[in-house]
């Protein structure tokens, strides 16, 4: 007898395009959310749209209450949720990069409320994704929430994001690649249940980007609307898939070991997707896959090299050794490769 059920929370409204933060309040009153709202930022998005979302939240119900996180951690999770437990209010709204809507989702999901993303930078897939991710420390927790009710992702305000922040959402996407692959190795070797269509859908997403990587320009508004629908198709794979699988390989347990070594010193799109070009010539791909892996970043204007991202050798090494003690997921690292092959990895695709 079949048994088997799944339970996927998705988005019920993305919106995406020019101008639509002018649509904020047709997009909340569709959410039938009850109640004022709290507004979780920082404060360069502030300053960028803060006044506009007041406005319209305040035309569809009562003036929302705002904070605002300097960072990403538990102590400003803390925070936000000290003051919704004083204002006790009917939804949040997370404006801004990824630790504002990373922190708005996780206090969201401890108070059971409903949550809006309204991103001003595609820098990673968080925007639409149920997960969150925060520093602790020397390590950094990937948490599951809920994801957003609605997104609203105006790409004219995206496209004035520093162009950085855009590159590394493009090299998270591109990532999914890799982990895509690692995704199907665990699911051979290890029997983790794979999904394929969330499969398929990661991977599509990462070759479209891969793809169009020529036409990805600097303040074009146009390359802003590439890179959020791709977002938006990673996060919706990982709801799909009930996990980050789709989306998160040894190049992300890569990337969690930077932080721990070098903290603070890259982006997280930026070290991922250095950690893809390995991870593609790890996996045993021709040739040809690793470099177009490394095209496409570079195209982008995506680092490539650990210098760029002002990691040096040893500590490239030091993570590629020793990335699969982060969590138990099983990737083409297995329980760990030496440090002959890691530098050679590394040496071979001009990593270091």
């Amino acid at each position: 007898m079949f048994e088997k059920s799944t339970w996927i929370r998705l988005p019920r409204s993305v919106v995406v395009g020019h101008g639509v933060l002018g649509q904020t309040a047709d997009v909340v009153a569709d959410t039938h959310l009850p109640g004022q709202p709290l507004i979780v930022t920082s404060p360069t998005p502030r300053e960028v749209a803060g006044e506009q979302v007041i406005d319209a939240l305040s035309s569809v119900g009562p003036e929302p209450e705002i904070i605002i996180v300097e960072e990403a951690s538990f102590d400003a999770i803390e925070e936000v949720l000290a003051r919704a437990e004083a204002v006790d209010p009917g939804y949040l709204v997370g404006l801004g990069g990824g630790k504002a809507i990373d922190i708005a989702k996780m206090a969201a999901a401890d108070r059971d409320l409903g949550f809006i993303s309204i991103p001003t930078a595609a820098s990673h897939d968080g925007i639409v994704s149920g997960r969150g991710s925060v520093p602790d420390g020397d390590t950094r927790h990937s948490v599951a929430a809920e994801p957003p009710l609605a997104v609203i992702a105006d790409t004219e305000i995206i496209a004035d994001a520093p162009w950085r922040l855009t590159t590394a959402g493009c090299a998270d996407i591109i990532s999914n690649y890799t982990a895509v692959r690692d995704w199907q190795l665990a699911h051979r070797l290890k029997n983790v249940e794979y999904s394929e269509y969330a499969g398929a859908l990661s991977q599509m997403t990462a070759e479209m980007l891969v793809e169009q990587s020529d036409s990805i320009k600097r303040g074009l508004e146009e390359s802003a609307w590439i890179v959020v629908k791709a977002l938006v198709s990673s996060g919706v794979a990982m709801s799909i898939a009930g996990s980050s699988r789709p989306a998160s390989g040894a190049e992300h347990l890569f990337s969690h070991q930077l932080d721990r070594l070098a903290p603070g010193t890259a982006l997280h799109g930026h070290q991922v997707g250095i950690g893809s070009i390995i991870t593609a010539y790890l996996q045993g791909g021709n040739r040809e896959e690793w470099h177009n892996v490394r095209d496409a970043l570079d195209s982008i204007g995506a680092p490539t090299t650990a210098t760029e991202i002002g990691i040096d050798d040893d500590t490239v090494i030091e993570a590629l050794t020793t990335a699969h003690t982060i969590r138990d997921r099983y990737t083409i690292l297995g329980d760990g490769i030496s440090e002959d092959a890691a530098r050679e990895a590394a040496s071979v695709t001009g990593v270091i």
